[in-house]
């Protein structure tokens, strides 16, 4: 049961909260202000902070500070969206407008809290989760992921990267390398998945002279390359399962035999492999050996989502900001509260990669000299993530193409029919099927709603 603490100076909200969360489970305190909460409480103890931005006395951002490690959920009004975004630099972990949706709210609380961020499992202040250079955030998720490579880099010990694509996986092996006793010897990176599945071996392992057609020199291969340093395989999820019979005799053995040699040589290697595919699966369908998946997954490090990053996403999207800026010789660009607004609500499929190219092409269409509006983002033109059996997920974002079913031949803006959709259904929908048929969350069905004006439906159940 995760313990909240709820810093709220209106009293029918403060309890109307409580109630909902006690019902989802939730061991929840309160206060109505921060003298109050600091004086009744002892804030380290709770997994969640949920506090109000304007409170009596200190504002509600005092709590980011005074809290610690324990994330904070700032709420605000949808006027307030500038000082949302000034507790999002400050170190809230996310923000949610008033008045709030009751799911909305448990889904906030579910994504902040999560199993990565609970008590039970958040690393210690005494543990090193100082940052990594080239890795930026400072995230319970990115502290906890600190940690576990200062551990792992000085063993010797084979390491299994895991996470979607565009989190970082490369920078992981870099990150284990340079902290490893390997780091002034090579680090070798390959992609399994840009090499022929014909030259894959050849390239791996080497090849004498005459072995197969083409083979017109010796040569060794990539894994002795790596000798008394680092081999990363990216994407090994795509090795055929030929080359992973190899792969495993060097694990097992430590040697390596070129394709058409009747010799071996010894070889100190030390694996990092990574994945975004679930191996597991792949083992039950008999396209990754199960023996080596054992062999690979002596270590596991699983890096987080940037959905569940929070705050990093804003540093993040700032810091690419000011490299293209740089790169392509303008002025410092800053991001409006709305631009602000639509990279902390999106959920950004395509995770750390995403975020830079939307960055890029922001500062590359920007006809302002100091400011990136939310026009310029063109997140929610992008296509979404597909899920492994091919299902959309609705809260991605809004699906690409979309026009009206009763006059196909009319474009319109997505703007433009977002308003007509709305208005046409929300007598016979309700908010949930509304956001559903859109193909985005709640929340952003109630933002879009406050910015284009449109009132939404108090009947309580549609008609």
């Amino acid at each position: 049961m995760s313990k909240i603490l709820i810093v709220e100076d209106e009293i029918i909200i403060r309890t109307a909260l409580r109630k909902l969360l006690t019902r989802n489970k939730h061991d929840v305190k309160e206060a109505a202000s921060v003298s109050e909460a600091t004086g009744k409480h002892k804030l380290d103890t709770f997994d969640l902070i949920i506090s109000d931005l304007r409170l009596p006395g200190a504002p509600g951002t005092d709590m980011i500070q005074l809290a610690g490690e324990v994330p904070v959920l700032i709420m605000t009004s949808y006027a307030s969206l500038r000082s949302a975004v000034d507790s999002m630099r400050m170190g809230a972990v996310d923000y949610i407008a008033k008045p709030f949706d009751h799911d909305e709210m448990i889904t906030a609380v579910k994504r902040v809290i999560g199993k990565s961020t609970s008590r039970l499992h958040r690393p210690s202040p005494k543990e090193n989760d100082k940052a990594i250079d080239g890795m930026i955030g400072s995230s319970a998720a990115m502290k906890e992921l600190y940690t576990k490579i200062h551990k792992i880099a000085p063993t010797n010990a084979t390491v299994l990267v895991t996470g979607e694509t565009g989190t970082g996986k490369e920078l992981a092996a870099n990150a284990l390398h340079q902290e490893s006793p390997r780091k002034d010897n090579p680090i070798i990176c390959v992609n399994c998945a840009a090499i022929p599945e014909t030259l894959i071996e050849a390239e791996l392992f080497g090849h004498e002279k005459g072995a197969f057609t083409g083979a017109a020199s010796t040569r060794d291969g990539l894994v002795a390359a790596a000798d008394t340093g680092t081999l990363f395989l990216d994407e090994i999820g795509e090795l055929p399962l030929e080359a992973q019979a190899r792969l495993l005799r060097v694990l097992q053995e430590g040697e390596v035999r070129p394709i058409g040699s009747v010799e071996s040589r010894k070889v100190d290697v030390r694996l990092v492999a990574a994945t975004h595919r679930n191996l597991q699966r792949l083992v039950r369908e008999g396209k990754f050996r199960e023996d080596l998946y054992f062999r690979i997954n002596v270590l596991h490090i699983k890096l987080p989502p940037l959905r569940e990053r929070g705050k990093d996403i804003l540093a993040l999207a700032e810091t690419f900001v000011k490299r293209f800026c740089a790169e392509t010789r303008k002025q410092p660009l800053t991001l409006t509260p709305e631009a602000i607004q639509a990279i902390t609500t999106y959920t950004w499929p395509g995770n750390i990669r995403e975020l830079e190219n939307a960055m890029q092409r922001s500062v590359i269409l920007c006809e302002s000299e100091t400011e990136i509006d939310h026009s310029q983002l063109a997140i929610d033109l992008d296509l979404v993530k597909i899920d492994d059996d091919g299902d959309m997920p609705m809260e991605h974002g809004i699906k690409p193409s979309i026009r009206r079913q009763d006059d196909p031949s009319e474009d319109l803006s997505l703007e433009d029919y977002f308003q007509r959709f709305v208005l046409e259904h929300q007598d016979s929908m309700n908010e949930t099927e509304l956001a559903k048929k859109l193909g985005v969350s709640r929340k952003c069905l109630w933002e879009r709603r406050q910015r284009l004006g449109i009132p939404r439906n108090r009947s309580g159940a549609p008609k």
